[in-house]
């Protein structure tokens, strides 16, 4: 069963499945684990992160194809949303449409990406892309009368996800059973199904072309496959899914703006999360974007601890400060890319 679920792509580590047992119970019971609202957030980003980069790495680990758009596909889905829901009111409705018009729009943007830039060497693609993520993010900055501009777009969601909302009398384990739960488990299990999706891409024939395509393109053309097709096609559905995965990060904040989803940081952010989970393994996403997502947000909290411990010892209350938190974050993912090269769960399958 749990191998027709994961599409016979096993973890072969018993520590790596213990991991992704502990972070799969942790994210599917996190509003009743650790209740409070900064808990659940972390939760839910972790969720639409592990998406993301599995997406990305759809493209990188699996295909060979260094890209730096994939902040746009994530903005167009999360835009879609916002200007859905917008126009058309706190419907569920508006949800499903913003979702698909941004993912379509995202494939089709890929598609014409693809077409004409895919046949030339990867630097020179990798740039293209980049040039084409910064004019669109220009773009939706200047275009303030439709996107917001750099303030971006608050709206409203339908009022069964918010916490007004409540589908049942009293509370389930201590939680309160309103909207906001439902929109938890909303994010969660579109996420989950996301990446089984995601999985049964990667372990079909058409998985085992994209990794052939890899490690040789001119043998893999030579034997027959039309490579830029599955390029072509391999950079349309990891458009589509980055795009599902902004739409649900729109969703969850009700709000979207150019810094929350197309900025450059987080296409570097994606990049680390890749790297540190370990490229062309999809279980490498859920480790990569959990540790991450987890340091962003708890890191300076560690450090403040950190810090009040050795207050009476010299210089290094200092080098613990909480506002160096992006110094220490730079040290992990270097002693990560050190001991780790083939990423965590290459370590872990003993690659």
């Amino acid at each position: 069963m749990l191998k027709t679920l994961v599409s016979g792509d096993t973890p072969r580590s018993p520590i790596l499945l213990a991991i992704l047992i502990v972070i799969l119970i942790c994210l599917a019971f996190a509003p009743f684990l650790f209740p409070g609202v900064r808990s659940v957030d972390t939760a839910a980003r972790i969720c639409i992160f592990i998406v993301l980069v599995a997406s990305y790495d759809l493209l990188l680990g699996y295909g060979g194809i260094v890209s730096f758009a994939h902040t746009m596909f994530f903005g167009l889905g999360a835009y879609g949303v916002a200007l859905a829901s917008t126009h058309m009111g706190r419907g569920f409705d508006a949800l499903l449409v913003g979702s698909v018009a941004g993912a379509g729009l995202a494939a089709l943007l890929a598609l014409v990406i693809g077409l004409f830039s895919l046949r030339v060497r990867a630097i020179f693609f990798a740039m293209i892309t980049l040039a084409v993520a910064s004019a669109v993010a220009v773009l939706v900055s200047q275009l303030s009368t439709l996107t917001g501009g750099e303030d971006g777009l608050s709206f409203k969601i339908p009022r069964a996800l918010g916490p007004a909302f409540k589908f049942m009398d009293g509370e389930i384990f201590g939680v309160k059973a309103n909207g906001k739960l439902l929109k938890y488990y909303l994010v969660f299990i579109s996420c989950f199904v996301l990446f089984l999706l995601m999985l049964r891409v990667v372990n079909s024939p058409f998985g085992r072309v994209l990794q052939a395509i890899r490690e040789n393109d001119f043998r893999a053309e030579a034997i027959g496959y039309r490579v830029v097709h599955y390029r072509v096609a391999a950079t349309c559905l990891s458009a589509a899914i980055a795009a599902l995965a902004g739409a649900l990060y729109a969703v969850w904040l009700r709000y979207v703006g150019p810094d929350t989803t197309l900025s450059m940081e987080i296409m570097i952010d994606i990049l680390l999360m890749v790297v540190i989970g370990g490229m062309g393994t999809m279980y490498g996403a859920v480790i990569g974007a959990t540790l991450f997502v987890l340091a962003q947000n708890y890191l300076q909290n560690v450090l403040s601890l950190a810090g009040e411990s050795v207050s009476t010892l010299p210089l290094l209350p200092d080098l613990l400060n909480a506002d160096r938190w992006l110094l220490w974050l730079g040290v992990l993912f270097i002693l990560s890319v050190y001991f780790f090269p083939t990423g965590i769960v290459g370590r872990l399958r003993g690659k």
